[in-house]
């Protein structure tokens, strides 16, 4: 029997998990949270064998918990659970060592399989996404490169960034000119969808 922690803070979304994952004989979902500073604690508590766990959690994101499982409960592995399938975020999760990465549209069928490769030491990971993080590149934006499209992202205009940043006007809409080129983007807006989806603005 494998045993199994899920973590999702969406109440539809984690009680269907549960109902899915209770339906096959060799699985037991034994507690589910529904933040990310629970997971150590519950896990701690109930040692599961896998932690199902969404990468955006209140309290702690799903990655910062994976690794702090990991530190602290070495046994149990971690699946995690997104509806983001960006290759930026994928290696993220690969970097924090994490056994499994499965998009929330997957086939429910395939949740079960990666539960049990999971819980059997193997990685369960789609492999187009795999493939698309393996030959991501770093970032070409330097860190206040970084920090001025963050902020444009957010929508802020070029006098309210160079306010929070300290800087001038000119000087922001300098790096942004220069961002736009680095990313061989048609303008600001299609140099923050590129960023957003090489997940370069984290």
């Amino acid at each position: 029997m494998i045993r199994i922690l899920i973590a999702e803070d969406v109440n539809m979304v984690r009680g269907a998990l549960v109902a899915l994952l209770n339906l096959h004989d060799d699985l037991d979902v034994v507690c589910e949270v529904e933040r990310g500073d629970q997971i150590v604690d519950m896990a701690l508590e109930h040692r599961p064998d896998v932690a199902v766990i969404d990468i955006d959690l209140p309290g702690l994101d799903g990655l910062s918990a994976a690794t702090r499982l990991r530190e602290l409960l070495p046994q149990c592995r971690t699946l995690i659970l997104t509806s983001l399938g960006r290759p930026g975020t994928l290696r993220r999760a690969l970097e924090a060592r994490v056994a499994g990465y499965l998009l929330k549209d997957a086939p429910s069928a395939e949740l079960a399989s990666a539960v049990r490769r999971v819980a059997a030491g193997y990685r369960a990971v789609d492999p187009e996404l795999a493939l698309a993080a393996w030959g991501e590149s770093e970032s070409p934006l330097t860190d206040r490169e970084t920090q001025v499209l963050r902020l444009a992202a957010e929508g802020a205009e070029a006098r309210e960034i160079a306010s929070m940043l300290r800087l001038s006007a000119g000087t922001v809409s300098n790096y942004l000119t220069v961002i736009v080129a680095k990313l061989n983007a048609r303008n600001r807006v299609d140099a923050i969808r590129i960023a957003r989806n090489a997940d370069w603005l984290h």
